[in-house]
């Protein structure tokens, strides 16, 4: 039945349509979300049946600087805390990658490019692909009995000789190699580079040893390959790890540092012991003059670094003869956490004055947004063209000219990657999740709280930016991922996609997301809920393997907001936010049925004087003979009776009667549904800000209409004032419609800041 004024027609055979499933914006994600169970409940909470499984790690390691090789040997003790009963292990050789005969070197299409580097012409066409990849010399039980493995590109099964039953440890030993790669000329997490000034390297070591794969309720064994770009899922465990590299090498790494007195001097002893209690500026250890007198000569002795970790994801290193040295405290909660920095004289003057503080406010501020940091330091290393993260070091670039000078982009783009790497020990190396499937969980999250930490940074060391800007984060502000959100579909994926399947990682694991949870924390939640539960997830899931619904579940279940239309449109499509004014009409009281009226009735066959007597809107366009503005009450002989029998004379006196009646019709050209905010400018001259709910659109995904009554005209509309919705297109916000910018306007309105 189609109902209209009090009047019913039966629809016709002929504007009948079929049916359809529920494709509401609003409905709930059953169909996309796993069922709750025992391992993980409902409300995104580890639950009564969750576990993890254990590795423990014992290894000595040497770094042949002379060769650029790096060998070790590893036991490993693994504890099967799951209800299964387990047949083998599979262990990550994430090396394998860089074997030359690795398939991850076929895994794209290739084709002649427009230009190369001088670089990148020469490792593709000039040389033949760089020897990496583990040599494993051998695999043994605790008895020293050979064990039977496979080697599947970067997985190792290693055969049982018997069943691994649930509760019960296995302990295994194994000896490798492997070639280490120029990082700078080959790419690659890690590596070492060569300073052409004066021969010598500084390395940064990561995934060097081999490491437990994870096995969980979710999937078993996490068995996808490391093709390049998904990074890494690992179980958590204890580590005693010895070092061996040359004597004249400065080394810090995951862990704490067992024999600081076998390998300080005493000079560097008594800057330490300062450095621990100095919570204003980092204190030297090494210094560059010492480490300039260092890398004059080349040591054929040797010196073993012995550390300790424990409950620790992973474990990466960095050495090198050229490396300055300073360290300060930083206060988190009630402990004292050591901020270190590592970098050759080529990083400074940057590295002095930046780095160390850039640590220790990322410490302060993540810390603030989720938990206290629970390691006893954080290193930030110098190394070219590299940003990665591991417990407790990190890699980060941010290199001035030869002369010590250096561009803003410089100087800020080394502050954010540090910001960046450091947070990383938060997002996943404490809440750890499974980087290898769901790149955006770690990097989106973090890059998230980097923008918060970044505009924290800037408040408080206003010095480092322009006075009475704001710090200028390249991600995070809505109106930064709206170029992305605009480009051709087919290069396009949702976030919800495996890294590797992605044209551009970066806007799609890093800035969207990152851009979607500013967005949910200013505009959709409010701050005070979108910290609560933010910081519910973050201490729910420290220490533990977290998934995608495990963190959507936890920020409704505690804020009370349900966001599945949220987490549908911004995760799970490619759809872009473009909301618009479509029209705006002027309406008034009118004194009876206006033409408007009267043509609906002719149109339904209705006779008029079957309208029960009403209070009639006239739209201005379609009656030129009775334009009045005034108050209706003039207009409206019914509402004055009305009035007149149902209230007194100071009642209606103190009636707030409109003189203005507007119908503002918003449509919405883009597919995600989001809140429309509004600016109403009025002839005085005032603005009103008002923010409809994004509910608004429940009910037609199309178009929205709203009635507006004012004591004043309108004279100016605006959409999205503050340009805080990521909405694509700004020429349709605006009524009366303003001249659309071009392009390049367009363009340098989005890249400000």
């Amino acid at each position: 039945m189609i109902s209209f004024f009090g009047f019913s027609q039966e629809n016709s055979s002929e504007t009948k349509q079929k049916g359809h499933l529920n494709l509401n914006k609003f409905r709930q994600m059953y169909q996309e979300f796993s069922s709750p169970n025992m391992f993980r409940t409902a409300a995104g909470a580890p639950g009564p049946a969750y576990y993890q499984q254990q590795a423990d790690y014992k290894m000595d390691i040497e770094l042949d600087d002379r060769n650029k090789r790096i060998s070790g040997s590893e036991t490993i003790t693994y504890t099967n805390n799951s209800p299964d009963n387990l047949e083998y292990l599979w262990v990550q050789l994430d090396q394998n990658v860089r074997k030359k005969d690795s398939p991850s070197l076929e895994r794209d299409g290739s084709g002649v490019r427009p230009f190369y580097p001088p670089s990148g012409f020469t490792n593709e066409f000039l040389t033949d692909p760089f020897d990496g990849g583990f040599n494993v010399e051998y695999v043994k039980d605790e008895d020293g009995k050979t064990l039977s493995y496979f080697i599947n590109q970067t997985m190792m099964r290693v055969d049982l000789p018997k069943v691994l039953k649930s509760g019960e440890m296995f302990s295994f030993s194994m000896k490798w190699w492997y070639n280490i790669q120029d990082h700078v000329n080959q790419d690659g997490r890690s590596g070492y580079e060569t300073f052409e000034s004066d021969g010598n390297r500084s390395y940064i070591i990561a995934q060097f040893f081999p490491r437990m794969a994870v096995y969980n309720e979710i999937e078993g064994w996490q068995n996808y390959q490391f093709w390049g770009n998904g990074e890494f899922a690992l179980p958590f465990g204890n580590y005693e790890v010895k070092i061996t590299v040359p004597a004249d090498h400065i080394l810090d790494a995951t862990g704490e540092l067992q024999n600081r007195k076998e390998v300080f001097s005493k000079d560097m002893l008594k800057r330490y012991n300062k450095a621990k209690k100095s919570y204003d500026k980092p204190i030297m250890i090494v210094t560059q003059s010492e480490a300039e007198e260092t890398e004059k000569s080349f040591s054929n002795n040797k010196k073993t670094w012995h550390f300790k970790a424990q409950n620790v994801r992973d474990f990466a290193f960095a050495t090198s003869r050229k490396f300055i040295w300073d360290m300060m405290a930083v206060k988190i909660g009630n402990r004292d956490v050591m901020a270190v920095s590592l970098y050759p004289k080529e990083g400074n003057p940057l590295w002095e004055d930046y780095s160390t503080i850039a640590v220790a406010e990322t410490l302060k501020t993540y810390s603030d947004y989720t938990f206290d940091y629970p390691y006893h330091k954080a290193i930030s290393v110098h190394a070219k063209q590299i940003g990665m993260e591991y417990p407790m070091i990190c890699f980060n670039f941010g290199r001035p000219n030869i002369d010590g000078s250096y561009s803003d982009d410089v100087k800020f783009g080394m502050i954010g990657v540090i910001i960046h790497e450091v947070g990383h020990n938060f997002f996943p190396m404490i809440v750890n999740n499974d980087e290898r499937q769901w790149a955006w969980m770690d990097e989106g999250i973090n890059t998230f709280v980097q923008y918060l930490t970044e505009q924290k940074l800037g408040k408080d060391y206003p010095e480092i930016i322009y006075p009475n800007e704001n710090y200028p984060s390249d991600r995070g502000p809505a109106e930064l991922i709206t170029n992305y959100m605009s480009v051709d579909q087919n290069f396009l994926a949702p976030i919800m996609t495996n890294p590797e399947n992605v044209y551009s990682l970066g806007p799609n694991a890093y800035g969207k997301p990152a851009t979607a949870l500013n967005i949910l924390r200013e505009t959709i939640m409010g701050k005070e809920l979108f910290d609560h539960a933010f910081k519910t997830y973050s201490k729910r899931w420290m220490f533990k393997h977290p998934t995608p619904e495990d963190f959507f579940r936890t920020m409704e279940d505690a804020s009370a907001v349900d966001l599945d239309w949220f987490w549908r449109g911004w995760f799970y499509t490619t759809d872009y936010v473009d909301i618009g004014i479509k029209e705006v009409k002027q309406y008034y009281v009118s004194p009876g049925p206006g033409k408007e009226m009267r043509k609906i009735m002719e149109e339904r066959g209705i006779p008029m004087n079957r309208l029960r007597p009403m209070i009639y809107f006239e739209d201005f366009e379609n009656d030129t003979e009775n334009l009045k503005d005034g108050n209706p009450l003039e207009n409206s002989k019914l509402l004055n009776n009305y009035l007149n029998e149902n209230y007194s004379e100071e009642e209606i006196s103190n009636l707030k009667v409109p003189k203005y009646f507007y119908e503002v019709i918003f449509d919405k050209p883009g597919g995600l549904v989001m809140p429309i905010i509004v600016e109403y400018e009025y002839e005085d001259g005032t603005k009103e800000k008002i923010k409809y709910p994004v509910q608004v659109w429940r009910k037609n995904d199309n178009e929205v209409s709203k009635l507006i009554k004012s004591n004043k005209k309108i004279i100016n509309i605006t959409l999205d004032p503050d340009l805080e919705t990521a909405d694509i297109d700004t020429s349709n916000n605006s009524w009366p419609k303003k001249q659309e910018d071009s392009d390049f306007d367009k363009f340098k309105k989005r890249i400000k800041g």
